[in-house]
């Protein structure tokens, strides 16, 4: 059987009637990863494992034991911990690290019985909007395979586009899995900061970072998230927030909800081409009997100077612990310990890693402080103002999730401040810590996939859910 244009929700209930077998989904994707080889999406794949695992769910499911996520086929970012597998974060400095734990969120995938199939390729240290500056090569887009797959979860969101996995785990600190999840014409979502334990993630900017997933269809999203989403002790950024049934929310109907277009997300630099989907989109929801009503958020021009401000400073603190002594890559010439620690990071660091730790220690130095890491935090402050008050007139706001389909390959790769405005329309969820979702709403003339960006309020992933799941089944 065809899996392919199966989503989790059809596959579990085939499992249930015993028209397939777990066994036989793992033989399909595994076959579907291999013959993807070309794309590079993954860095290992646990193809034992997986089967291991497989037959003891189809055991579960003899008794009618199965968890909730049973038959569930996932990747996993490689810079989120799975105990005794190798994460690397895309990187020389941790290409031979295997971690001695799981994260929170591979713990609760497992007892709801999700198989993890292999760890997926990533920007180094999920630096990057192109998943090009991997220490083991650029994955490629399944729609064009001379194109990028979108940064940095650009692994997760080309295995899910080519059927590779049902769903995959990313991160996202300022769109790392809603742009990669345009760019390649499948469901992205960035959960509110907090919503999900960051335990066991590999730390890029630790107030902006957040896990979240790469789906074939909104209603699989949800489900996943009501597993993964809660409270966790051992992560002190994690909120003690309810967890709704989100998959319920996917069948309300948005009559009567008030939808924002924000007037400074539709200016110069949007492709023409995504304007007029996302147009197209207005109609739709107004079809549905919502409203679509213009708003301003009128700090949006601060967001990404903010945000790589914000972003370098928090990096270059927490890539402070690879220094070649206790774990990772250990340059091999040195003649004291100063030499070590700089001959390990230059050799065990690409170069983007390397421009976002120089731009951190600037921003953080003495007599810079001042003038850019607290007047960005400050700005800050004011982006997550004009949502709040934003929120105040409408329930839901849409946006594009980029301002330009998948480039080529190696296009944007030399200049660095044009591959920064890759997230201009994404970053500013992420610095008002608002759930953001990336739905797919058609194709470029080059027939590659647009996307466009739901935001809401704080903890309301299921407006979002909401929303796009409307959209989703067009």
């Amino acid at each position: 059987m065809d899996y392919a244009d199966l989503d989790f929700n059809s596959i579990q209930n085939l499992l249930k009637r015993n028209h397939c077998s777990c066994r036989q989904l793992i033989d399909y994707y595994l076959n579907k990863a291999n013959e993807g080889k070309n794309l590079n999406a993954f860095i290992s794949i646990f193809g034992e494992q997986a089967l291991a695992r497989a037959a003891e769910i189809d055991r579960k499911f003899a008794r009618s034991s199965e968890g909730k996520l049973a038959g569930l086929i996932v990747a996993v970012k490689d810079n989120i911990n799975l105990k005794g597998e190798k994460t690397t974060c895309g990187s020389k400095i941790l290409s031979n690290f295997e971690s001695p734990y799981d994260a929170t969120v591979i713990q609760k995938l497992e007892n709801a019985d999700a198989i993890i199939l292999g760890k997926t390729n990533m920007d180094e240290f999920a630096m990057g909007s192109s998943s090009e500056n991997s220490f083991f090569g650029a994955v490629k887009n399944p729609h064009d395979l001379s194109r990028v797959a979108g940064g940095s979860s650009g692994g997760s969101a080309a295995a899910v586009a080519a059927r590779q996995v049902m769903a995959a785990l990313g991160s996202d600190t300022g769109g790392s899995v809603r742009q990669p999840a345009a760019f390649c014409g499948v469901i992205g979502l960035k959960p509110t900061y907090g919503r999900i334990s960051r335990y066991g993630l590999v730390a890029f900017a630790s107030s902006l970072d957040q896990i979240g997933l790469i789906t074939q269809s909104v209603r699989d999203g949800a489900r996943i998230l009501e597993v993964i989403a809660g409270h966790d002790p051992l992560d002190s950024t994690s909120a003690k927030v309810p967890v709704p049934e989100y998959a319920k929310s996917c069948e309300l109907p948005i009559t009567g909800l008030k939808i924002g277009i924000p007037i400074e997300y539709f200016g110069p630099g949007l492709d023409p081409e995504i304007k007029n989907q996302i147009d197209k989109c207005f109609r739709f929801f107004e079809q549905l009997g919502a409203t679509t009503i213009e708003i301003s958020l009128p700090h949006t021009e601060y967001a990404i100077a903010t945000y790589y401000i914000l972003a370098t400073a928090e990096a270059c603190s927490n890539l402070a612990r690879y220094d070649g002594a206790r774990y990772g890559y250990r340059a091999k010439s040195f003649s004291n310990f100063d030499e070590m620690y700089v001959n390990s990071r230059s050799e065990g660091f690409g170069d983007e890693v390397k421009r976002r730790i120089m731009l951190g220690t600037y921003v953080l130095s003495a007599g810079y402080y001042e003038a850019y890491y607290q007047k960005a935090q400050q700005a800050r402050t004011l982006i997550k103002q004009d949502f709040d008050n934003a929120f105040n007139d409408c329930d839901c706001i849409i946006t594009p999730t980029s301002p330009t389909t998948a480039f080529k390959i190696g296009e944007k790769i030399d200049d660095p401040l044009t591959m920064y405005l890759s997230d201009i329309y994404t970053v500013s969820a992420n610095l008002a810590g608002i759930p953001a979702i990336s739905i797919p709403c058609g194709f470029d003339s080059h027939n590659l996939p647009i996307g466009v960006q739901l935001m809401a309020r704080p903890f309301d992933e299921e407006m979002v859910f909401r929303v796009g799941y409307a959209l989703d089944q067009i």
